[in-house]
């Protein structure tokens, strides 16, 4: 792999050979990040105090586009190095604040236009989604918090960031890449996680302007033994779909983390976010298809190429 460092003065400078790396894939948040180590020659120095912007490419293709978080030049055992860290394009939408905004039938264009192009993001792909309500930007709010709230709300998905760095407002599809993972694939580790700690069976969602309420229930935990209860009270004027999808959201959220699987393998860039894995692994009684939802590659001389993806049950 090969990495390229953008200074804050327009300049592209090739970074050394790399001597390790590690990145890492969520297309979402917590969003992409870096680390990669080089030898380190003290005509550097200027350049990676200008550090701002980072590139890495593997055959010829992007595998990220970030920014510059910090670097670290040290003398060591392993010699001079420099090692260089940073975050994935979303980090610039999570670092800005949004001032207080309330909008009135906004389109995903508007919210894009003001939250997310003045912030050198460019969006690749856009859903045709619009408010059927009032849209409230509450104070303390990054800019990211304010497109997802909308996403959400009034499309029902997250947005994400491709490897390029650039924005997808669209609800996620299948990318077609089925990666199977069975007896005869060298498997360095796998572990099976399954944590009900934190899962709501219940939400009460209450409109206290309105003097309304609505129950929203999972049954899938309640069946299993199951007990966790929230009380949301809504802002004014919310409508009953809007209510049973707060709900649902609180739901659904609770339980993203609940189970998963973390399967290492050698090499790198197998599978990325969105990417299926076909597990048939009977040592662990796992047989199924399951959703790529993080993806963390490795290399260093000592323990050579590695990667691991963890895995959830698709939606």
């Amino acid at each position: 792999m090969t990495g390229y460092i953008i200074t804050a003065d327009h300049h592209i400078w090739a970074l050394p050979e790399l001597l390790s790396w590690q990145i890492t894939y969520t297309g979402g948040v917590p969003c992409d990040c870096f680390s990669v180590t080089v030898p380190y020659e003290p005509d550097m120095l200027e350049k990676l105090h200008l550090a701002a912007g980072f590139t890495a490419y593997e055959s010829g293709q992007v595998m990220l586009r970030g920014i510059v978080d910090e670097h670290e030049i040290t003398l060591g055992s392993g010699g001079l190095t420099a090692t260089v860290t940073g975050r994935g394009y979303a980090a610039r939408l999570l670092d800005n604040e949004s001032r207080p905004l309330t909008y009135q039938r906004a389109t995903l264009a508007d919210i894009i236009r003001g939250h997310v192009t003045p912030y050198g993001v460019t969006c690749g792909e856009m859903a045709a989604v619009t408010a059927d309500t009032t849209y409230t930007v509450a104070s303390g709010s990054s800019q990211w918090k304010a497109l997802e709230d909308f996403c959400l709300t009034y499309g029902g998905f997250s947005p994400r960031f491709s490897r390029e760095g650039k924005l997808l407002a669209t609800p996620e599809k299948e990318s077609g890449v089925c990666k199977v993972v069975g007896g005869e694939t060298p498997v360095l580790s796998c572990t099976l996680r399954d944590d009900r700690y934190g899962v709501l069976t219940e939400v009460l969602v209450i409109d206290k302007t309105r003097s309304t309420s609505y129950t929203v229930r999972n049954q899938e935990m309640i069946d299993r033994g199951g007990q966790c209860r929230r009380v949301l009270y809504t802002p004014g004027q919310s409508t009953w779909a809007a209510m049973r999808y707060t709900g649902e959201y609180q739901i659904a959220r609770s339980r993203e983390d609940a189970f998963s699987i973390a399967l290492e393998l050698p090499g790198n860039f197998s599978a990325f976010p969105g990417d299926t894995v076909q597990l048939e692994l009977k040592k662990l009684g796992l047989s199924g298809r399951y959703r790529v939802a993080e993806a963390e590659n490795n290399f260093s001389p000592s323990g050579g190429a590695t990667q691991t993806l963890i895995l959830k049950e698709r939606g």
